[in-house]
């Protein structure tokens, strides 16, 4: 039986910015036998700030014996990482996308062994691994994700509030824009074996009432074209990859059907088991769009027996524990939580019957793939011929189709969604050249012409997240941020004032780009291009969504932006949108910059089981098709 103790602790945190300059206390609770107690004082020399009082055990049969026990006071020991003992990683998770993050390891000693464990006296400190990653302990940490520095901080006890119980606020939502109806005429390509017709309307998808009422509350009156095709292919038991335009209802389109195969199969949620067995696993790299996710699942299943629980890092894990332990049917998480309950026994696999992977393409990329792998080998975990995968994304670029292959069935099913799936047609994109130190004055003029409408601004690092809303807020434009060094507290309060209107800018770092889904967002701001048209393609679609218009802006830096170009006029042509003369001499003025995909005539992403005259290959796999279609690709841009 696992000990829990609550602890109350002062949580300091002084923000720079003027919205967000609260400070206060927050009480949360860890797991005693295995988490310790964090003490004040100061680690050793290059080894951090805070002493670690740690008491950990190790016994095959569960009991609470005690290994060892190591105090830190006023210095931290040599190979002890920072003046910390062995700790859960997780609880120090930010966000994978932003990027300034660098994988340093001061005051540390030792070699790095395999599962995250750093070899130094007596075991002590944590792994750092992959591009950007976080902490590891035992190989369970949180999303792969910020820095080295992590460990600096102190052992997260944060408990968020609860989510409203009225349900008028559940089923609040922003209505459909005046383009919606426009989705009906986009293109749509379902490519695979006997694929199910579409549905027309949410009667043709054979909701249970509860669904149905819960739906119409929504509401949702018709179904998007993801929505027309998804649901009956994950109503038909096939596995998917989705590639459809940002804001299109990709969530709704694989939670109503799961929802509804678990209702119709009777599925409840037990209390009685200290190990969850959840029978559909939704996972996603940040910690607001899981979130959202959740909310979503919670809002569909209201008034049902199936329950939705979401695990994220920068929570308590102790308070996240106790949530599972009230019982769980759907469970919404970021890999590294979501792997770490797992290893603690909170979860078990067995009964798995779908797995969803959101914002696929950036689930599946260097960053991710691990985490995933080890997720889909973990115990218990049914193989991919006895579960349903399903894949969803604005982008799913041909390296990844290929990676994606290890996880679906042969016979998985593609759906591509239009031209739209690229860049969403109701924004309208526009360019300005300017360089590096001029930007922050175009910025501000930019911000005077559009008065108070709601306004994302996407830089490449937190450090300059922060200085361009100190810099706004100093020119009273009511701004806040978003970035992977900000607690998890003042994340959700930097988003919690941007939607409601109290911050009518939050500058954002590529932590913001994916998935989150904020009604009125009237203009977007690429200070800092990305560095791949992807991510550009997934900033611009914070606006335009469900058919509202909305607008972006971009700082084109000839500098540092060139290699950019070819792709930014392929996705302004298939956008339909006006490409400035000065940026496709830019495009075209030098060679073709490595990694370059010249574009296709119709969709975003194509099934690479697909010959070049649209035909699949005999083996329908994608191992010997790239040369093939690259063939083709390179006859159509001449």
């Amino acid at each position: 039986m696992d000990e829990w103790e609550e602890q109350e602790t002062a949580t300091s945190g002084t923000c720079a910015l003027t919205s967000d300059t609260s400070t206060g206390g927050t009480q949360g609770d860890f797991w005693n036998s295995d988490h310790g107690e964090f003490q004040g004082g100061r680690g050793g020399r290059g080894r951090g700030r805070g002493g670690f009082k740690n008491s950990f055990f190790s016994d095959g049969d569960g009991q609470n014996n005690t290994a060892e026990r190591s105090s830190f006071s006023r210095r931290g020991g040599r190979g002890r990482g920072r003046g910390f003992g062995r700790t859960d990683h997780s609880d120090f998770d930010a966000n994978e996308e932003d990027g300034d993050n660098k994988n340093v390891s001061r005051g540390r000693r030792g070699s790095y062994r395999q599962g995250g464990e750093q070899g130094g006296r007596d075991g002590f400190g944590g792994g750092y691994r992959g591009k950007d990653e976080e902490v590891f302990a035992q190989g369970h940490g949180d999303t792969p994700a910020e820095n080295a520095d992590a460990s600096d901080r102190p052992r997260v006890t944060y408990v968020p509030p609860p989510p409203s119980e009225d349900e008028e606020s559940i089923f609040s939502h922003y209505e459909s824009g005046v383009n919606f109806d426009k989705y009906d005429e986009i293109l749509v390509d379902v490519s695979g074996t006997n694929p199910p017709p579409a549905i027309m309307t949410f009667d043709e998808a054979a909701l249970c009432e509860s669904l149905k009422r819960n739906v119409s509350k929504s509401g949702y009156v018709k179904p998007t074209p993801v929505q027309k095709h998804g649901i009956p292919i994950i109503s038909a038991g096939r596995d998917l990859m989705a590639c459809a335009q940002t804001g299109s209802g990709k969530t709704a389109a694989f939670l109503l059907p799961i929802l509804q195969q678990l209702m119709a199969d009777g599925a409840a949620a037990s209390c009685f088991s200290e190990m969850q067995e959840p029978d559909a696993i939704i996972v996603a790299p940040t910690r607001e769009l899981i979130n959202q996710i959740y909310l979503e699942a919670r809002k569909f299943a209201y008034g049902t027996c199936v329950r939705p629980v979401v695990v994220y890092g920068g929570v308590s894990t102790g308070h996240q524990i106790r949530d599972l332990s009230r019982g769980c049917n759907v469970l919404c998480g970021t890999p590294g939580r979501l792997l770490d309950m797992i290893g603690r026994g909170k979860v078990g696999l067995t009964k798995v019957r779908y797995l969803v992977l959101d914002e696929a393409d950036r689930m599946l990329d260097m960053g991710f793939e691990p985490d995933m792998r080890r997720l889909v080998g973990s115990p218990g975990m049914p193989s991919k011929e006895n579960r349903q995968t399903l894949m969803f994304s604005a982008t799913f670029p041909e390296d990844i189709q290929r990676l994606a292959a290890d996880f679906l069935k042969t016979d998985y099913l593609f759906l591509a969604v239009g031209i739209v799936g690229g860049a969403c047609s109701d924004v309208e994109q526009t360019f300005v050249q300017v360089t590096k130190f001029a930007k922050r004055e175009q910025l501000i003029d930019l911000l005077k012409s559009t008065g108070s409408e709601r306004t994302m601004v996407f830089v490449e690092t937190k450090r300059q997240a922060d200085f361009i809303a100190t810099i706004l807020c100093q020119e009273k434009f009511p701004t806040t941020s978003i970035h992977g060094d900000r607690e998890q507290w003042q994340r959700e309060q930097a988003l919690g004032d941007f939607r409601s209107g109290k911050c009518s800018v939050l500058v954002a770092t590529s932590v913001g780009a994916r998935g989150l889904d904020i009604p009125d967002v009237q203009f977007v701001v690429n200070f800092d291009l990305p560095n791949n048209i992807d991510e550009y393609v997934h900033r611009i679609g914070r606006t335009g969504r469900c058919g509202n218009t909305g607008r972006a802006v971009s700082f084109y830096d000839p500098g540092a932006d060139s290699e950019l170009a070819r792709s930014l006029v392929t996705i302004l042509s298939k956008a339909q949108q006006e490409v400035p003369s000065w940026l496709e001499e830019s495009a075209f003025s030098g060679h073709s910059p490595s990694g370059f995909n010249p574009p296709r005539k119709h969709f975003a992403s194509t099934d690479l089981r697909k010959g070049p005259q649209g035909g699949f290959f005999q083996d329908g796999s994608v191992t010997s098709q790239l040369a093939a279609q690259t063939a083709a690709d390179d006859e159509e841009w001449e």
